[in-house]
């Protein structure tokens, strides 16, 4: 198993090493793996879980959605328990999309307007 430190951990990922330290804090991921000397080391499983915070950080999840859908994914939930929790964020996310399309109408509107 390959190990990375967290500087190639961040820059596989495409955060920072304290945005890793934080996702960690936060029981986002982890617990990551100390070497003998205490240092991080990254797995492969560690990078993916990293992706999939970071995804759904990018899609406006706060904190506490994502500590939500850590707790149901890594806990004995039945597949249907973690579909609705999938299928509930979704769903607020459809009404931000909504939001958003409505609000870049509005600014449409006005550039129209004083253009």
């Amino acid at each position: 198993m390959t190990a990375l430190t967290p500087a190639a951990a961040a820059d596989r990922t495409g955060v920072s090493i304290d945005t890793l330290r934080y996702y960690e804090r936060e029981g986002l991921i982890g617990p990551i793996r100390r070497s003998g000397g205490g240092r991080r080391e990254y797995t492969e499983d560690d990078v993916f879980w990293i992706g999939l915070v970071t995804c759904f950080r990018d899609a406006g999840l706060g904190i506490a959605d994502l500590r939500g859908f850590v707790a149901v994914l890594r806990a004995e939930h039945s597949p249907q328990e973690r579909v609705a929790f999938l299928r509930e964020r979704r769903a607020a996310l459809e009404q931000r999309v909504t939001a958003l399309r409505q609000a870049m109408q509005v600014l449409d509107e006005k550039i129209a307007y004083y253009s």
